[in-house]
């Protein structure tokens, strides 16, 4: 067992009851305060902790970083040390912030590297360098399959065969937080008459989970499913921002473009894989047999309970999906062994999404095209409004944690208002 993921661990710092950082997550951001520059921090509770301070002055000595690598705009100088030094970071300061140590409770640096969560402003953690989405929910295919081709062949012929993805554009991708316009673009709403230049109509979330990875190997050369955790940064919540309507008359026959470019949605703080292994569980069973290279051993899923909300303008907020990571045919392992196996070579930063997760019941479709089933089953909200689509005005709000009989370690939130088109 990793020793800072001890469940019987507690802090000196105080950690609310139903937190989502408790002493064993320790994950790491990027945040600011007033008047100040960007620098790197982890969390316990409501508290955010400054690793600028506490190693500047000499509270935070790790073998491999410097009070420099804390005092940067992103966390990537930090994970360019790899994994075995951000695991040494993320123990030593589950050491320092551990009741068994009460010396550093009282001492005065230390003390000046804690914030209030509600003081300081979070920025985007990570300089992302390229991003990769994935297809890789069995059940999300399948229903797009249903609604939009044949329901007897749902499924495309490779898609039981590899990890089906698309590179897809990180300028766009932004922080929770930060609102988006609707998106324009062609769409064809008669399909007996010619497209027209609109804003989208359709405009829908994706819940996603992403990871961040270190620096891979060599262009030319392979990760395997074995090697594929040893190259995972950690993990963060994720909305794919979709325009159905777009989507649909853009998509064939190079896939996705403007109905996916316009925006992504990433959560404040990036939890390591380390905090989560207690958490791994068994991928579903896949048939056919995989290829060789995307075999693997052991448990590479991740049992992460994800939810969505939906809160109209001056209503309150209906939870309308509740799903798990778990879900995945495909799990990240294999989906970094087939994005290598060509030779492909992945960098420090680089963001790969699992693709729309959707369970097998309605409640736990990941999209509000399954929700709303193509606009045919709208939805309620509190207000008394329906919803096929998102709404100007509209926020999304998801969420996401992982929990057992002894310990709860989540990853916030990420959330998003859609305004009108520009």
């Amino acid at each position: 067992m990793i020793a800072a993921n001890n469940p019987s661990l507690r802090s000196w710092i105080s950690v609310p009851e139903e937190s989502d950082f408790p002493i064993q997550n320790l994950p790491f951001g990027v945040f600011t305060t007033s008047g100040s520059t960007a620098r790197v921090g982890t969390r316990i509770g409501d508290t955010v902790i400054d690793l600028s301070i506490l190693a500047a002055s000499g509270q935070l000595e790790v073998a491999g970083f410097t009070a420099e690598d804390f005092s940067q705009e992103f966390l990537n100088p930090m994970m360019k040390k790899g994994k075995e030094a951000t695991r040494r970071l993320r123990q030593a300061l589950s050491d320092l912030f551990s009741t068994e140590n009460q010396a550093a409770a009282t001492n005065e640096s230390i003390q000046k590297a804690l914030f209030a969560v509600n003081d300081v402003n979070m920025c985007m953690p990570v300089q992302i360098g390229d991003y990769t989405d994935f297809y890789s929910s069995k059940e999300h295919a399948t229903n797009v399959g249903i609604m939009f081709r044949d329901p007897a062949n749902a499924l495309l012929p490779n898609w039981l065969w590899i990890p089906v993805g698309y590179h897809g554009r990180s300028s766009s991708v932004i922080i929770s937080g930060q609102d988006i316009h609707r998106p324009k673009g062609q769409i064809k709403p008669d399909d007996n008459e010619p497209p027209i230049f609109a804003a989208s109509r359709q405009v829908d979330f994706e819940l996603e989970m992403g990871f961040i990875t270190y620096d891979g190997k060599s262009l030319g050369d392979s990760i395997s499913t074995t090697e594929a955790e040893d190259f995972i940064f950690g993990m963060c919540l994720f909305n794919d921002w979709s325009a159905r309507d777009i989507q649909k008359w853009e998509y064939v026959p190079l896939g996705p473009f403007l109905a996916k470019n316009f925006a992504s949605s990433i959560s404040c703080w990036i939890v390591t894989l380390d905090a989560l292994q207690p958490f791994a569980v068994e991928s579903p069973e896949q048939d056919p047999a995989v290829l060789s290279y995307l075999a693997f051993e052991g448990k590479k899923s991740y049992d992460i309970q994800l939810e969505v909300g939906l809160t109209p303008e001056n209503a309150t907020e209906k939870i309308i999906s509740n799903s798990n990571f778990k879900y995945m045919y495909w799990n990240m392992s294999q989906q970094l062994a087939h994005h290598t196996v060509n030779g492909c070579n992945v960098r420090c930063g680089d963001l790969m999404g699992s693709g729309t997760i959707s369970g097998s019941t309605p409640d736990s479709f990941g999209s509000m095209l399954e929700l709303a089933w193509k606009g045919t089953k709208p939805l309620a909200m509190n207000d008394g409004t329906e919803r096929r689509f998102i709404q100007d005005g509209d926020t999304v709000t998801m969420r996401g944690f992982c929990q057992n009989a002894e310990v709860r370690i989540g990853f916030g939130e990420v959330k998003a208002k859609i305004l009108p088109a520009k």
